[in-house]
């Protein structure tokens, strides 16, 4: 697959200013495509051209956009194996994974903001004022690798919902399910300039897009690093900037759960995606009279996540890039430098696998707070296990962290459970493995992030708020 030119004003171009580099398939290290990095020129392009469209959609009709978000939605749906096997082939997921769970994100969301907007109200009166809710204009929004089409969509369909316009710069790890959407709006006639894609690099296109005066919103999903960075460009504009960045999420089991089940759970939910997810479960606190009961348990469920190629039966695939692999194995050889019980995995390569970015299950176990596993978000295969000896003490340590995007809790007692789940400073908490929920926010406290994406709270992220007074008298 190739991308070596740019969506931009409704009409693929080519690039003003580009260099062209390989999309390397993680399976098998080798080319899967090209994508062209474009310059601050393309990247001023589709800013102007997303200027001038707001012009005109910011005044459409919400019938008229949810005709848009529907005609979008249908073809997401309708091209999902196409999609899936792009996010396969660019970052390497199971086509298991890739065909139930990453590529019908996008729909999902596409589908939870359509519900959304079938109710919303743009107009409210208070007192003898019209509070009017209003598109906040250009967005640049910044996309990851990890969960390619759901944070594209999260960010995509709520933007059209609002009536505002964009540019979009995914990752150019993962160049080819953006691309497709691309395609997707232009054939249902999504009106030029609305939705504009530029590939790049983050000091280039991405400066631009986080500085230029034009642009009223950043929307940013990645790095807590890159996030701050984004943040400094932006603020001699004073733009808005909505930010979901990392995570080290902490699972809190509670004496009496039945722990067959919950430490399954838990460390599967840290395995999937190759460990690739922002609100993974990778601190998991335990009652210090439990430990060897939870190691056991933990060593077998690590050792049956079986590790393999996309288009095998694999429960995980290879991590995104040779980056990644070497930075989560410079973390597991830190953790057994600093003492850490090796349970399960390691730094050598999976049993049968030589070539691709494989990385082995890895449970340390007796981790302490300082240690450095236990504190920097490793985004890869990774379980730390730690003890309490009260539940205060959990709670402390939970939320011992620079980040607050996601925690967990197990108890029998489910007042006993929320009670926990009230004292985490983070945004969001599972109880007893709830699943996410589209309809919900999703985002953190702290270095995890501000502002809210899903549902009605990502809507609102993209409108303005106008006080017209006297306008209900």
């Amino acid at each position: 697959m190739d991308c070596k030119q740019f969506y931009i004003d409704g009409a693929w171009v080519d690039p003003i200013e580009a260099t062209t580099v390989d999309v390397i398939n993680p399976a098998t290290e080798k080319p899967a495509g090209t994508v062209a990095l474009g310059s601050a020129a393309d990247a001023e392009k589709a800013i102007l051209a997303a200027k001038r469209a707001f012009k005109t959609f910011s005044k459409t009709t919400v019938a008229e956009r949810l005709e848009y978000l529907k005609a979008i939605n249908a073809e997401l749906i309708r091209r999902n194996d196409e999609i899936a096997d792009a996010i396969s082939l660019e970052m390497g997921a199971p086509r298991g994974l890739s065909r139930n769970a990453q590529a019908p994100s996008g729909p999902q969301h596409f589908g939870a903001v359509i519900d959304v907007l079938e109710k919303f109200e743009f107009e409210e009166t208070m007192g003898t004022t019209k509070v009017l809710k209003e598109p906040i204009g250009v967005c640049a929004l910044i996309t990851p690798w990890n969960w390619p089409m759901n944070q594209i969509a999260t960010k995509v369909a709520p933007a059209i919902a609002a009536g505002c316009t964009m540019v979009l710069k995914p990752s150019e790890i993962t160049p080819f399910d953006a691309a497709i959407l691309a395609e997707i709006c232009h054939s249902v006639g999504l009106p030029a300039g609305v939705f504009n894609l530029v590939h790049g690099a983050g000091d280039t296109v991405g400066n631009m897009l986080t500085s230029h005066p034009d642009v009223a919103m950043v929307s940013f999903t990645g790095s807590t690093r890159a996030g701050v960075m984004i943040s400094k460009n932006a603020a001699p504009t004073v733009k808005r900037v909505a930010l979901e960045l990392g995570g080290k999420s902490a699972n809190i089991i509670l004496e009496g759960v039945d722990l067959e089940k919950a430490i399954a759970v838990s460390v599967k939910s840290v395995m999937s995606n190759s460990g690739q997810s922002c609100n993974a479960p990778t601190r998991l606190m335990v009652p210090a009279a439990l430990y060897d009961d939870v190691r056991a348990i933990a060593e077998k469920a690590a050792k049956s996540v079986k590790v393999g190629a996309p288009e095998s039966d694999a429960h995980i695939g290879p991590v995104a890039s040779k980056m990644q692999f070497d930075k989560i194995r410079g973390y597991i050889k830190t953790g057994i430098d600093e003492g850490a019980d090796l349970i399960a995995g390691g730094t050598d390569m999976p049993e049968g696998l030589d070539t691709g970015y494989f990385i082995r299950p890895t449970v340390f176990g007796k981790v302490s707070p300082d240690m450095t596993i236990a504190r920097e978000e490793i985004f890869g295969p990774v379980l730390s296990i730690m003890t309490y000896e009260t539940v205060e003490e959990a709670i402390d340590m939970a939320n011992d962290s620079e980040y607050g995007l996601s925690g967990y809790v197990w108890g029998v007692d489910k007042a006993a459970a929320y009670a926990v789940a009230a004292e985490l400073r983070t945004g969001m908490v599972h109880i007893n493995g709830a699943s996410l929920d589209s309809a919900a926010p999703f985002g953190g406290y702290k270095a995890s992030g501000n502002g809210r994406e899903w549902g009605i709270y990502g809507l609102e992220e993209f409108l303005e708020t106008k006080s017209v007074y006297g306008g209900a008298a």
